[in-house]
């Protein structure tokens, strides 16, 4: 791995986690801990951390999480149409599992007007905008804060999906490629996932074009774990032909 890749995946690595250490940035990319400091002090000349000793963290964490901001706001529009689409398919009386992330974040700002709805999440940003809502039964996980995400993860949150069966689950995802198939940048959330997709009797992976293609660093599984896949209309002509070699069902929100 070429020294900008390794830094790139570091910085995916701390706006997932909001913090490193050196030692375990060292032992994850098989590297020094000299070069990892190296790495570190280019990054915050870039503006992107702030180093302490031992590791670094992001910078402006503390701000975002006062103000409940989401890190990831990029593709925005394409966020909320395929938010929009995402609402088709939830019911009066469905018990659904909201996954953290922006995507979801905005699926959740459209959910209203429903009955007996049950809302299952581990976003902390999510249960603050449902939890108010009238007609919705709102359950939010346990587990270890995640402050760039606004989310609870660890074994705690995938041990809370455990006997539980759910209607529907929308699940977000940092990437999808054609070998490592649904990758993440935390690996403490793999476990997470695995549980909520284990729960669930329909997965729906909201995902904007640009993840698709995208490898992250640690891999859920193959796109065959999930039933549906809502994108956006921006999706290449390429990326549609590979993807159909998986026995899922395509949604393209416009």
């Amino acid at each position: 791995m070429l020294a900008n890749q390794r830094r790139d995946k570091i910085l995916e690595l701390i706006r997932e986690d909001g913090q490193a250490k050196v030692m375990d940035l060292a032992r994850i990319f098989k590297v020094t801990e000299v070069t990892i400091r190296q790495d570190l002090e280019r990054l915050e000349n870039d503006g992107f951390i702030i180093r302490e000793h031992g590791g670094a963290y992001l910078k402006d964490i503390d701000h975002n999480v006062r103000n409940l901001s989401l890190q990831n706001q990029e593709n925005l529009s394409e966020k909320m149409i395929i938010a929009t689409k995402a609402i088709e398919f939830i019911h009066d009386g469905d018990t659904i599992i909201l996954d953290s992330g922006s995507t979801t974040t905005e699926i959740a700002k459209l959910i209203h007007g429903y009955k007996n709805l049950t809302v299952i999440t581990n976003a902390i940003n999510i249960s603050l905008i449902l939890g108010a809502q009238a007609g919705i039964n709102l359950i939010v996980t346990g587990g270890e804060f995640k402050a760039p995400t606004l989310s609870l993860t660890g074994q705690k949150a995938a041990d809370f999906f455990q006997n539980l069966h759910v209607d529907k689950l929308f699940l977000a995802t940092a990437g999808i490629a054609l070998k490592s198939g649904l990758t993440y940048p935390g690996i403490s959330d793999i476990c997470v996932k695995r549980a909520m997709i284990e729960a669930a009797n329909e997965i729906y992976l909201v995902a904007d074009s640009t993840k698709i293609g995208k490898n992250s660093f640690a891999s859920l599984g193959a796109l065959s774990l999930i039933d549906y896949l809502i994108t956006d209309a921006n999706i290449k002509k390429e990326d549609i032909e590979w993807l159909k070699t998986y026995d899922v069902q395509f949604i393209i929100a416009k």
